[in-house]
């Protein structure tokens, strides 16, 4: 088996989550799809590659991630650094022939993610180039995708869904680059990009899309001992039609006090409806609208589906049985 060369570009939050993916593929799949080596990591502080290097085992570390496209021994990019750098980082790691993975969203702006699009394109060369999106690999949502394609819902009448955080609702939170509009940032292209892409994965392409952007808290501390402007949005509300004619709600939120991490799926059509809870991830719920009722109920209601972590093979590790976990999902994505 080829041993593919893995280079994490930028080792923050989501660099060592990519990277943690990457290590744990051979302990929890026999057999493993790919050998990997963890050869270098780019990230701007010294501090962060002693980290890395001590951290994660790579065997190098430096400022500039140019010098891991110019190794030989480098076969695959990973793209954890701001979404404005996503652009410059992917577009070079393409025209030099790396596999690339790039933590959504592709771009901050549509004419940047073209641009990444293009030059995929125009290279040709036959390598993977896949965006993150984890929950695509939830089995619980795995399960949904399956019995919406087998045509158990029917026709689908209505959808929502919703990812909620409780991040900015404290106005004493200082900025980030994630509430930064020219950085990338803001709820929309952070949480709203999950959803629109599970819409997109369970119910096929939008028709039309409202969009109603809020900025609750119009300035915060910057750090310095002064107030700046908040350019990014703290909630986003779309109203939403599919090609298929479903009509929904999608609401990505970071202003949701006593959220945690709640994403939730709700789709309803002529023979039934799915429920789904990132806080309950075991658990698929499915109502067959065709099951006979009665006077007293007869055999209608919810069935919880027990997804558990029922992956397919070649995944071995932990077994179908126990609980999955949040880390799970992007080892699975990889």
């Amino acid at each position: 088996m080829k041993t593919f060369g893995v280079g994490v570009v930028g080792y923050g939050f989501m660099g060592r989550m990519h990277t943690y993916a990457y290590q744990s593929l051979a302990m929890l799949y026999e057999p493993a799809p790919a050998k990997l080596k963890m050869v270098g990591c780019a990230v701007r502080s010294p501090a962060s590659q002693e980290i890395a290097v001590r951290q994660a085992g790579f065997e190098f570390a430096t400022a500039d991630y140019r010098q891991l496209l110019e190794r030989d021994d480098i076969h695959i990019i990973s793209c954890c650094v701001p979404n404005n750098l996503h652009e410059q980082v992917a577009v070079d790691a393409i025209r030099a022939g790396k596999h690339l993975y790039i933590d959504k969203p592709l771009a901050a702006s549509l004419q940047e993610a073209e641009r990444i699009v293009q030059a995929d394109v125009d290279a040709a060369d036959g390598r993977t180039r896949q965006m993150a999106f984890n929950y695509r690999f939830v089995p619980a949502l795995m399960r949904a995708r399956q019995l919406l394609q087998e045509g158990r819902l029917g026709r689908i009448y209505t959808f929502n869904l919703r990812y909620l955080h409780s991040t900015n609702a404290d106005p004493s939170r200082p900025l980030h680059w994630k509430t930064d509009r020219a950085a990338g940032g803001g709820v929309l292209v952070d949480l709203g990009s999950h959803i629109i892409d599970l819409a997109r994965w369970l119910l096929g392409d939008f028709r039309r899309v409202l969009a109603h952007p809020v900025t609750a808290i119009p300035e915060r501390p910057d750090g310095k001992g002064g107030m700046q402007k908040v350019e990014g949005d703290d909630a986003t509300f779309l109203l939403a039609e599919m090609q298929c004619g479903a009509a929904g709600t999608l609401e990505a939120s970071k202003l949701a006090v006593g959220a945690n991490d709640d994403l939730t799926v709700e789709i309803r059509g002529e023979k039934g409806a799915l429920l789904f809870s990132l806080m309950e991830p075991e658990w698929l719920r499915f109502y067959d609208n065709t099951a006979p009722g009665g006077d007293l109920g007869g055999l209608k209601g919810f069935t919880a589906i027990e997804c558990v972590q029922r992956y397919p093979a070649p995944a071995s590790l932990p077994g179908p049985k126990l609980t999955p976990g949040w880390m799970r999902f992007h080892i699975h994505s990889v």
